[in-house]
């Protein structure tokens, strides 16, 4: 008996599910940055690690969600370092919620992106 090669049409149907499957986990580490607002950062820690394994085989618009995420993680670290240097002399109670939001306007902005299958705008930015 021979195999015969799947048709275009069968193909064709394979591909959005390839894809569909893509876009989860970028989606998932996402989720996990914004768990991380209540989780204390364990899962944001998991999420990067994700981003970091998953970067290489992802394609090209992909790649700049793991990047994003990725430089999310460093510099809501830095961020939070700052953060906290600067509550030992009280301004830090201020900083706090700043990085909440920012983390939530970020993770937002590559959502929105992922799900219309596009790279974030600038994904080396500090801000947004």
């Amino acid at each position: 008996m021979t195999q015969t090669s799947p048709t275009s049409q069968e193909a064709q149907q394979e591909r959005p599910q390839e894809r569909q499957e893509d876009l989860t986990v970028p989606q998932v580490i996402y989720v996990l940055y914004l768990a991380g607002l209540i989780t204390v950062n364990a899962t944001m820690l998991i999420g990067v690690v994700m981003a970091y394994v998953y970067r290489g085989e992802a394609p090209r618009w992909l790649r700049a969600h793991y990047r994003y995420q990725i430089r999310t993680f460093w510099i809501g670290l830095t961020y939070s370092i700052a953060a906290f240097l600067l509550s030992l002399v009280a301004v830090g109670a201020l900083a706090w919620p700043l990085l909440a939001i920012w983390l939530v306007v970020r993770c937002a902005i590559g959502l929105r992106n992922v799900r219309r299958r596009r790279s974030p705008p600038n994904p080396y930015s500090w801000l947004w």
